[in-house]
């Protein structure tokens, strides 16, 4: 039997966190099976244990992971600034609050499809989403403070990335919670909080 290269399980490792990634966000946490994820991993089942100590271990990674992958996408939208569409903080607005991320098969950002998971897991599941959030809320803050220079204080910029972050999470975990049965009010939440968040 060959031996599997470092390059090899590093591979392995990175296949099960992203697999993991898009199952905790899609399904839960809790309702994802080890055997079922290393299928989606491509992996079989045994092999998990040769990388994580236990599934806990392996949801904080995927979501500090997820966060990462999420925040990269803030940080670029910040740094491409104004557009056609309008200024990045709208731009963010318009692209959280949209039909296609609420029926994103993997559930999309991970501050609204981890929100229940973090809660009730580990304190390091816990502690890998609120440096998630702590990293949303310092993009918003930052950028609050740009579009508002000499207007604002530091304080007010941390307190409107507060708020618009609780806005953009609560919208949208709203928004999937009716979608299959009343679709014309998962509508109105998203459209409503679209068109104030920024307020």
């Amino acid at each position: 039997m060959p031996r599997i290269t470092k390059e090899d399980k590093a591979r392995n490792r990175q296949n099960i966190v992203e697999a993991a990634g898009r199952m905790f966000r899609s399904q839960g946490v809790d309702a994802v099976g080890i055997a079922d994820l290393m299928k989606e991993a491509g992996l079989t089942h045994g092999g998990f244990y040769n990388h994580f100590a236990s599934k806990g271990d392996l949801a904080t990674e995927a979501c500090g992971t997820s966060f990462e992958a999420s925040l990269g996408g803030l940080r670029q939208i910040i740094e491409e600034g104004a557009d056609r569409n309008g200024p990045p903080l709208k731009r963010v607005v318009d692209t959280y609050l949209s039909a296609a991320h609420r029926d994103a098969s993997d559930g999309g950002c991970p501050s609204a499809s981890l929100v229940i998971d973090a809660g009730r897991h580990t304190d390091t599941v816990q502690s890998a989403y609120a440096t998630g959030v702590e990293g949303y809320l310092t993009g918003f803050a930052e950028e609050f403070a740009r579009e508002h220079e000499g207007e604002i204080t530091s304080q007010e910029a941390r307190d409107r990335a507060v708020l618009l972050l609780s806005r953009l999470v609560g919208a949208m975990v709203l928004a999937r919670a009716v979608s299959d049965v009343q679709p014309e009010l998962s509508d109105e939440i998203l459209r409503t909080c679209r068109a104030h968040a920024l307020d």
